[in-house]
This record gives structure tokens, sequence and C-alpha cells, in this order.
């Protein structure tokens, strides 16, 4: 199971411009109130699973999971996920 960063998945975000924020993303921030929406949450998936090998399902993609990078980060090396 790869390790994620919480920094690794903001700098994914920021390389793709998946959300435009008028400040630098935290760990922290809520990524849907800096405008993570379900069409960019699809994007943020493909990426992820291309950059770190994990395989994300349709009921998995919940905004619990993609509230902030800390908790996506957290949930995604969790060691019972499953890797692609």
């Amino acid at each position: 199971m790869p390790d994620i960063s919480p920094t690794a998945v903001i700098a994914l975000i920021a390389e793709h411009h998946i959300v435009e924020s008028d400040g630098p993303l935290t760990p922290d921030s809520d990524l849907f109130a800096q405008g993570l929406d379900s069409l960019a949450m699809m994007q943020l998936m493909l990426h992820l699973e291309r950059e770190f090998g994990v395989r994300i399902t349709p009921t998995e993609m919940t905004r619990n999971h993609f509230a902030t990078a800390t908790i996506l980060a957290r949930w995604l090396s969790h060691p019972n996920r499953s890797a692609a």
C-alpha cells in the first residue's frame, strides 16, 4: 500500500488544477469549500489512481473520504484498502 501524504494530494490537486482556490490549500482545507464538485472529484480520482496505483470504487467516492487532503491521504494509505 502506498504511503500517500496530504502534501502529495495537494500537489496533485494544484498540478492538475482540480480546484481554483483563492489562497493556498492546506492539509485541512475543506476541498468542497474550495470548489471540489462531482466532476472535479472524478478528475481527482483518476489522477490519484494513476499517480499512486490505488483503486477507488464509485461507492468509495464520498464527501467524507474527499473532505480534506489529510482525510483523503489517510484513507488512501489505510492498510485495509486494496491497491489497484
